[in-house]
């Protein structure tokens, strides 16, 4: 009798490691494991993690790189966009899941699968983000989610690895740490406690520089095009240098709180040196190349924007819809723009842009006006006035005094 197939998304962190044994050891699945890589594994890494596998009972292993793919369907938007969830977080790992999601839908569709299977709990977002795009894309495969459905702890996990001889470093898998090419989550004991934060050594990058250090960040129509004056056409590659600066002042590392798709609050740690910076140089470049109305409504559809990609919507066609808005918004989004290093922090310094709209000949601001005389504001002012004047005089005439 033939074994069902199973290709489960895997990660070789704890969760994923659990599932591939006990899929393969309890049930007897034939278990395929399938990585699918945002940027965040070495080749270093990527030959350990495939090791691991075929040490838990794989019965084959692969590596999807989706990283470039990652890059043009996802990331660039979500630069277009400056957005940060509740202000903070730059959709890291939520913005992953649902390519890898549909990296592994795809693989397993390519070799017959009988089912897919991911490592998520039953308290968190990831669950649904892997089950709904799985949903959408192949309905008539099946899901299995051992961690979920046993409603198992990180310490009975280990156990059972344990018990079964699998050895491994499980003082590393204390803190769940997923890693891509848009920054690093880090979740752990203290980020389930409200009143405490990470240690130190719970970040993957460590403070190395203590001085200050000039980085200029080059855009054309909204992508990142060079590096300290080096160009990119790859710019996976760009973001990946801007990493490797920026990290080395431990940049980029906050605590997202924020609503979770199943209604619970939820917390997490993040580094993300790269798209803190990035995007923030990349609004402040905005600032001076887009009128106030495109800003306006650029920012209520990328808060829309973001609030779906983070709940698991990106499949909806509403989502290319307003990609196209995004997109068409950057065609004068382009300049440097100057970024000052320190431990911790950063400090946007200024911009260069021919698209600058400070630099006209219609006045400076605070300084001198070019483009009307000091009669037009008189005038302009009075008939702003109106609108407001009508108002007041209105409560006057019934006794209410509003001031």
């Amino acid at each position: 009798m033939n074994k069902q197939k199973v290709v489960l998304a895997y990660s070789g962190g704890l969760d994923t490691s659990f599932c591939a044994m006990y899929l393969s050891q309890e049930l007897g699945y034939e278990v395929y494991t399938a990585l699918a890589n945002t940027g965040g594994f070495s080749e270093e890494e990527l030959k350990q993690t495939e090791e691991r596998a075929c040490r838990l009972g794989a019965a084959g292993h692969v590596t999807l790189d989706i990283t470039q793919e990652y890059y043009e369907k996802s990331i660039r938007y979500m630069i277009y966009g400056n957005i940060l969830r509740n202000g903070t977080y730059p959709i890291s790992v939520s913005s992953e899941r649902i390519f890898q999601a549909i990296a592994i839908i795809r693989y397993a569709k390519a070799i017959g699968a009988d089912y897919v299977a991911h490592g998520s709990t039953g308290a968190g977002n990831d669950q649904v983000r892997f089950d709904l795009t799985f949903e959408v894309l192949a309905p008539e495969i099946g899901i299995l989610t051992p961690t979920r459905d046993l409603t198992l702890t990180r310490g009975q996990e280990i156990d059972y690895l344990k018990k079964h001889g699998f050895e491994a470093d499980f003082a590393k898998m204390e803190y769940s740490i997923n890693k891509g090419l848009w920054g690093t989550s880090i979740g752990g004991k203290e980020t389930l406690q409200p009143e405490q934060t990470l240690p130190e050594e719970a970040y993957p990058s460590q403070l190395q520089e203590k001085g200050e250090e000039t980085l200029t960040l080059s855009f054309s129509e909204g992508e990142i095009a060079a590096v300290n004056g080096v160009a990119y056409a790859d710019k996976v590659r760009a973001i990946q240098e801007v990493e490797k600066i920026a990290s080395r002042y431990a940049i980029g590392r906050d605590m997202h709180v924020g609503d979770t798709i199943v209604g619970i609050k939820g917390r997490v740690g993040f580094e993300a040196a790269a798209p803190m910076v990035i995007i923030n140089a990349h609004k402040m470049l905005e600032k001076h190349t887009l009128t106030k109305w495109q800003q306006y409504w650029k920012e209520q559809v990328s808060n829309w924007y973001g609030m779906f990609l983070h709940e698991a919507q990106y499949l909806d066609p509403v989502m290319r819809d307003i990609e196209a808005f995004l997109r068409n918004s950057q065609r004068n989004v382009t300049g440097t723009v100057i970024v000052k290093l320190h431990p911790y922090r950063y400090t946007l310094v200024g911009v260069e842009s021919d698209f600058d709209l400070m630099k006209t000949d219609f006045g400076d601001y605070g300084e001198i006006n070019k483009a009307w005389t000091p009669d037009d504001v008189k005038g302009f002012t009075k008939i702003l006035a109106v609108p407001a004047g009508i108002y007041h005089t209105v409560q006057k005439k019934n006794n209410r005094n509003e001031n």
